[in-house]
């Protein structure tokens, strides 16, 4: 049974003739896992709002939408509330209460259920999610990833009939993205729950999904099983598109001379099995890590921080030092104190026990005029930073406060090297996830500081614009810019950053180059390593290592 469909559906939004959406029709079955994926700005999370008709944007709707063969606007607001559920992309975005517990009943609440039914729900889903700890603290306190986890739990207390999700595991470290693909999986198959869910990350996704759709400018370029996909990418050569397969299909579809679609590995143990039938040409590859002798830029003795008096400590003898020019990654689970430690090391939070000292200097005798325009910082919500009517107004506002030479000429290269010139007149609100990161990334550098912090600055982000990211920040670092990245994409830490460490429970736990960290990790780490381990290759973190390594020839 069908149980959306759209028909000949286009939609634009106010003051423009640009259609972000042309013509799609496309259906959703019923118990089906559907995974959209495509660049930012393709239309993918447009398309999930109109699924969720208290979330239809404003605009030029074109073409109808039928929800079980009626049109969705002629269905009752409370069985649309109660059967489609949704969970956004910004987890900020979703919580409206200041307690947890609050929080997770406040859509039961307002349906009127009975305290018994509320009870036995959340009871069922705390224990399903492993999430009883969390139930006393605050949404405040809590990370991105949890906070994810805490929208998810909310909406499924629902019992929707579909789940939408724009990007869910956009917040959440390795382990944790794993657990919630698999969590998914498991609603999907044991109560025949519908999902449809929106990603960058579909390196897990292709072997749990029932069917995917790629989109592009707005339209459906691909649809199919995942195997069926991938076939038909390398058949039309659609090298736009090769970035969003999984690493190991893509390895298998340039390898092998004669490759079967039925055969593609979309798992490490199926890409295991395939890589142990052959030996292949090795090429060794030299390591490129350039160790820095320059003076530290930044230093963190023996810090303690906790947000209230009674509260356990987030970070814990925590001790950091970078020198001057490097790509420094941190990685982490959510809630491990890495967005704590890059508050406090750009001096936004101040620690109870430790120094800090950014270019010799202590940050607490420090002047905000002595580091203002020197350190650049990026938060984890990026839409927080913006406070003008359009991209172009904010990097005019921020020019005009640094007193910045040649404005207009930094303006227009950041926007062309951000690949964002056609959004210079957007608001922010209105741009995707992806856009609106590489919007604050472009503004925030308009002062060329010394330092640059950035708390995820993948998230949102297609492949495309990552790739395209890392080599901009790669850039930057060889032209003398200091990084301090907290990330949860460990793919990307590997393939751009000189030197990464792994935070546990509020302290360094590890700190190394990416091989030393990453490689021999059973989770933390990318599927691409996980599937080469122990094999008759050598290991490798990310998909170009392997091209380089075994000789196969890129594509891209």
């Amino acid at each position: 049974m069908e149980l959306f469909n759209l028909n000949h559906v286009s939609f634009s939004f106010p003051n423009t003739d640009q259609y972000v959406l042309k013509d799609i029709s496309l259906s959703v079955n019923e118990g089906e896992f559907l995974v959209i994926g495509g660049a930012s700005g393709s239309g993918k999370t447009t398309l999930l709002k109109l699924l969720k008709r208290e979330l239809t944007p404003t605009g030029k709707l074109e073409g109808e939408i039928l929800y079980k063969n009626k049109l969705i606007h002629e269905w009752g607001e409370r069985q649309m509330v109660e059967q489609v559920g949704y969970v956004f992309q910004d987890p900020d975005n979703q919580i409206v209460m200041d307690e947890v517990m609050q929080e997770i009943v406040f859509g039961l609440e307002n349906l009127g259920y009975s305290t018994f039914e509320m009870r036995k729900r959340v009871a069922e889903m705390v224990h399903f999610f492993g999430v009883e700890d969390l139930l006393s603290a605050k949404p405040s306190e809590l990370s991105g990833g949890q906070k994810q986890l805490l929208n998810l739990l909310s909406v499924l207390l629902m019992k929707p009939r579909v789940l939408l999700l724009d990007e869910p595991t956009s917040q959440l470290d390795p382990v944790a993205a794993k657990e919630l693909i698999l969590m998914l999986e498991r609603l999907n198959k044991e109560t025949g729950m519908t999902i449809v869910l929106v990603e960058h990350r579909l390196e897990e996704l292709y072997a749990v999904a029932d069917r995917v759709v790629l989109m592009e400018s707005g339209e459906v370029r691909y649809e199919g099983d995942s195997r069926q996909v991938i076939g038909a990418l390398y058949a039309d050569c659609a090298t736009q598109f090769f970035p969003y397969l999984p690493a190991f299909a893509r390895l298998y579809m340039e390898f092998e001379e004669m490759p079967i679609v039925s055969a593609i590995p979309l798992t490490v143990k199926e890409c295991k099995q395939w890589i142990g039938r052959d030996e292949h040409e090795i090429v060794p590859v030299e390591a490129q890590l350039n160790q820095s002798k320059e003076r530290w830029i930044l230093e963190m003795d023996d810090v303690f921080f906790q947000y209230q008096k009674k509260a356990p400590f987030v970070l814990k003898s925590f001790t950091l030092r970078i020198p001057k020019g490097q790509f420094f990654a941190m990685v982490g689970g959510n809630g491990s104190g890495k967005t704590t430690a890059l508050r406090a090391s750009l001096g936004s939070i101040k620690p109870q026990r430790g120094k800090v000292y950014l270019n010799g200097q202590d940050m607490k005798k420090m002047k905000d005029s002595e580091w203002l325009g020197k350190i650049a910082y990026l938060p984890q919500n990026p839409r927080t930073y913006f406070v003008q009517q359009t991209i172009e107004e904010e990097m005019q506002s921020i020019g005009e406060r640094l007193k910045l030479p040649d404005l207009t000429k930094r303006m227009h290269h950041l926007l062309e090297a951000f690949d964002i010139s056609h959004l210079r007149t957007r608001h922010p609100y209105d741009c995707s996830g992806g856009e609106v990161q590489k919007a604050a990334l472009a503004c925030i550098l308009l002062g060329e500081p010394e330092m640059l912090f950035i708390d995820e600055p993948t998230k949102g982000m297609d492949p495309v614009s990552k790739k395209h990211l890392g080599e901009l920040l790669y850039s930057l670092q060889q032209d003398g810019l200091t990084i301090f990245m907290v990330t949860h994409d460990i793919g990307f830490a590997a393939s751009y950053a000189q030197r990464c460490a792994m935070m546990f429970d509020g302290e360094i736990a590890a700190d190394g180059t990416p091989d030393e960290l990453f490689k021999g990790n059973y989770f933390y780490t990318t599927a691409i390593n996980r599937a080469t381990r122990e094999t008759k290759q050598p290991e490798v973190l990310t998909y170009e290592e392997a091209v380089a390594t075994w000789a196969v020839r890129e594509s891209i």
